[in-house]
């Protein structure tokens, strides 16, 4: 392994659907914030739109929300090219016809070094998961309301 990626941390992605096309930006400077703080780098970000007629098509980086300024310029040239068209058809899979998605692929910077650690132990990340955040709150509702 290159020493150039033996200090990365681990990589993830996610998906978030924009339900009607309607993207307000409120997130953002959220996403900005985490990126100046070095808990994650941005490696790649996405925009897809699914038609009602299920048909996928690739958005720019521009003006989502229609003000007028470009809203996501602070990423414009955020791409690894780690996102394919195949990527892109396997994000719209989980989208709604007419409504957009964004894709984001991120490291998690604030676990690099802890990664590096285990990398240089010997050590291997052999699986990763995540919770979906609406089924844990779910059922801690449900465990709530049973108690």
């Amino acid at each position: 392994m290159s020493e150039q990626f033996d200090d990365m941390g681990p990589i993830d992605y996610v998906v978030v659907e924009f339900p009607g096309n309607h993207m307000t930006g409120e997130g953002l400077p959220l996403l900005v914030d985490l990126v100046d703080r070095g808990i994650i780098r941005i490696l790649d970000l996405r925009f897809i739109r699914k038609d009602e007629d299920g048909s996928v098509t690739a958005l720019e980086i521009a003006d989502l929300t229609g003000d007028g300024r470009l809203d996501l310029a602070v990423f414009e040239g955020a791409s690894s090219d780690l996102l394919g068209q195949d990527d892109l058809e396997e994000a719209a899979a989980a989208v709604e016809p007419g409504n957009s998605a964004g894709l984001i692929v991120y490291e998690n910077l604030w676990a690099a070094p802890f990664a590096s650690a285990l990398r240089r132990g010997g050590a291997q990340l052999v699986a990763s998961g995540r919770l979906n955040v609406q089924a844990v709150l779910a059922a801690l509702e449900a465990a709530e309301a049973a108690s």
